[in-house]
């Protein structure tokens, strides 16, 4: 049984920092329980409002489907109910269903529904697609809108209406129209979360927006840093947000934006760089190399 009824998943959530922790792997690229238990367990000692297995940061892209399955009832019994644990559900409808139910009998407490891998569709298609998901289960399902499967306004009003335990939004477009018709729509039926890559850099004017919170891939590494930064961003403090923007996204972001892929990959440097390794990344994904390792380390020393 899930600790959270949807309603009580989407009031959680919204009321502060999302984890997205990483995946761990041996060397071999092989599932490493002991590292990523010990991780789950360090960042749950913060106090961040849900955390997120195997999504987009911890390479759910690259985890087969039992993967995903002892991923999340691994996450579920090391953190033992401190905060929610949120499932990915993954792929076309069939595979995205049966991760759903595999997610519910984990004792996951919600579900992140992703885009369908590749397959492009319209309007119709996708509420036809998120709403056989929710049917599946009756776990609180937060949709990702992005890639090809972008939600309009009409569409979200539409899944809103007619499935009960859809209860958050989560934007990876940043569209500033696009959410505000969102948002006029449905209102605060839904809890809306950030979903760019780097999020913190888009938190406050999103904030406006209705969106309370965000996903924190950096929040792996240093997690005070992204905690503190959070705070300022919900007291709207403009300077202090933009000093540590300056101080260090924009250089962080100088790194990532090296390589495709490297918004996953400098996360596993950053634990690296902080003495926690994760192991590397699974192809396509490509390590940093010991040059910007280096690079980042120094970065994170300086706001350490």
């Amino acid at each position: 049984m899930p600790n959270f009824s949807p309603q009580e998943l989407a009031t959680q959530l919204k009321s502060g920092l999302l984890s997205f922790p990483v995946t761990h792997f041996t060397e071999d690229l092989q599932f490493d329980e002991a590292g990523y238990r010990d991780h789950l367990a360090w960042l749950s000692s913060y106090p961040v409002a849900g955390l997120f297995a195997a999504g987009g940061t911890g390479e759910g892209f690259s985890l087969t489907a039992a993967e995903i399955d002892r991923v999340v009832r691994v996450a579920v019994g090391e953190v033992d109910g401190r905060v929610p644990v949120v499932a990915p559900a993954t792929g076309g409808t069939a595979s995205a269903v049966a991760q759903a139910q595999a997610a519910e009998a984990a004792g996951a407490d919600g579900l992140l529904l992703m885009p369908p891998y590749l397959t492009e569709a319209g309007q119709d298609g996708l509420v036809e697609h998120v709403s056989a998901v929710c049917r599946a289960t009756n776990l609180g399902v937060i949709v990702y809108s992005r890639a090809n499967a972008i939600l309009h306004d009409r569409a979200v009003a539409a899944l809103a209406d007619r499935n009960a335990n859809l209860v958050g939004f989560k934007d990876g477009v940043g569209s500033i129209e696009h959410l505000t018709r969102i948002y006029a729509s449905v209102g605060d039926r839904l809890a809306y979360i950030g979903g760019l890559p780097t999020a913190e850099t888009f938190a406050l004017p999103l904030l406006q927006l209705g969106m309370s919170t965000y996903s924190s891939a950096i929040f792996n590494f240093v997690p005070q840093y992204a905690l503190d930064f959070y705070a300022d961003v919900r007291a709207q403090d403009r300077d202090a947000v933009y000093r540590r923007i300056k101080e260090f996204l924009i250089p962080y972001l100088d790194i990532r934006d090296r390589q495709k892929g490297y918004a996953v990959s400098i996360i596993k440097a950053g634990l690296a760089a902080v003495g926690r390794p994760a192991g590397p990344v699974r192809p396509p994904l490509q390590n940093l190399t010991d040059g910007e390792l280096a690079e980042l380390t120094a970065l994170i020393n300086k706001i350490s």
